[in-house]
């Protein structure tokens, strides 16, 4: 998604992707979301879906042939549980779509924000000033995710977060890009910021941190 982008759906927004615009000198280095494919495959898991449910059916049939069913039974089994998984995996399909549709994640010169949210739209603001780490899983195709750690002080639940999350990490939730299409130029415009926020904020310990959308330093925006 371009960050020139003007027409979205989300009313609420000052500009696209936040609740409020920018702050005088803070520019937008990058706009994305996850791809749809991705998060089927890796977050709702759609390789294994398909797996479970293939071998539903092979023991059902297994068990038929073990009984002595004939071919027509057997067939009948086919056709009542083939349809069933099929539309499972499209109501995973559809939220996985969904879930790519309604995200935008926003990368300035001074923070991360995630609106995230399919039914209540939610936005997370975080500064780069108080972003701890951020971790790279880079795939073959050059597509990946972005972890970013936090501080201990910093916390934000991790079912607020799903499934913009790093996966099985409870404690202290790590916020991600998800599933973003090339993950090595952003990565790289992260830690440029991240790096130029650093260096500003030693040479100036006594000035304020990298200022919030609002007065909270990981604000969660609500729309109305």
């Amino acid at each position: 998604m371009s960050a020139s982008s003007t027409e979205h759906e989300h009313e609420f927004e000052a500009e696209y992707g936040l609740p409020e615009p920018l702050p005088a000198g803070e520019h937008i280095l990058w706009q994305g979301g996850p791809r749809f494919l991705r998060v089927f495959l890796d977050v709702f898991h759609a390789r294994g879906l398909v797996l479970w449910f293939a071998l539903i059916v092979l023991m059902r049939l297994a068990l038929q042939w073990s009984e002595g069913a004939g071919g027509g039974e057997m067939l009948g089994t086919l056709i009542g549980l083939v349809p069933v998984f099929t539309l499972s995996l499209a109501l995973f399909a559809f939220m996985a779509w969904m879930v790519a549709r309604t995200t935008v994640y926003t990368l300035t010169d001074r923070r991360v924000v995630m609106r995230i949210g399919i039914v209540l739209s939610l936005t997370f603001n975080l500064p780069l000033s108080r972003l701890v780490a951020a971790d790279v899983r880079a795939l073959f195709d050059g597509g990946g995710d972005i972890c970013l750690s936090l501080g201990a002080e910093d916390k934000i639940a991790y079912l607020n977060l799903w499934p913009h999350a790093r996966p099985w990490v409870w404690t202290q939730p790590q916020p991600a890009l998800r599933s973003l299409a090339q993950v090595g130029p952003v990565a790289t415009l992260l830690r440029d910021a991240w790096q130029a926020c650093r260096a500003e904020a030693t040479m100036a310990q006594d000035a304020p941190a990298a200022g919030a959308l609002n007065a909270s330093p990981l604000a969660e925006h609500h729309p109305a």
